[in-house]
């Protein structure tokens, strides 16, 4: 673990390969697992203001489960994650005609309908971001899920913080991922 502003951050994003084989995993971080993606508080507002932009990208249970459960859900320890559908995916997930997971948010953004991404959660896995009152706690998120885009990111030599680049610097900014390139380099 390193110290970089007010980030602890783990090694394994410097240590650990990664590039996303959806190939082989179809997306399944979309799907497998037993929460919804976790949001923000802003971005539970973005959610709800941009809902109506997203719906047309969305499936027909997606758009039951936002409108029955909501663009976002508080959970039992008062955390805030995109619903699911059926307890199974998230709500916003689209699926290919090749069976891949996406998400109808991005694929939104994609098509120029909103200037929003996805939730930072989303955007910067397998990196987890803790935020506590001092610092965040950044990790990389070991699931076997992943074993193909570990895999692959070992084959091609790109380490996680390499791969999720744009996301890190959106989550802490271009200056805070130069001092992290910085540090990548002393620690290689």
């Amino acid at each position: 673990m390193f110290q970089l502003g007010k980030a602890i951050v783990s090694e394994d994003i410097i240590e650990k390969d990664f590039v996303c084989n959806l190939s082989a995993c179809k997306g399944a971080c979309c799907v497998e697992g037993e929460a919804g993606a976790p949001v923000t508080e802003s971005e539970v507002e973005t959610l709800k203001k941009i809902y109506p932009k997203v719906k047309p990208f969305l499936r027909p249970e997606g758009i039951q489960a936002i409108e029955e459960q909501g663009t976002h859900i508080i959970t039992p320890l008062d955390e805030l994650e995109t619903p699911l559908v059926n307890g199974k995916e998230c709500a916003y997930v689209t699926f290919s005609d090749k069976g891949i997971a996406g998400c109808g948010i991005e694929d939104a953004f994609n098509a120029g309908v909103t200037d929003f991404r996805k939730p930072i959660s989303c955007h910067l896995y397998p990196v987890r971001v803790k935020d506590y009152s001092e610092f965040a706690a950044v990790n990389y998120h070991r699931w076997p899920i992943c074993d193909a885009a570990c895999t692959l990111g070992k084959e091609l030599e790109v380490p996680v913080y390499k791969f999720v680049k744009d996301a890190l610097i959106r989550k802490f900014g271009e200056h805070w991922y130069a001092e992290l390139v910085k540090v990548a380099s002393k620690l290689k």
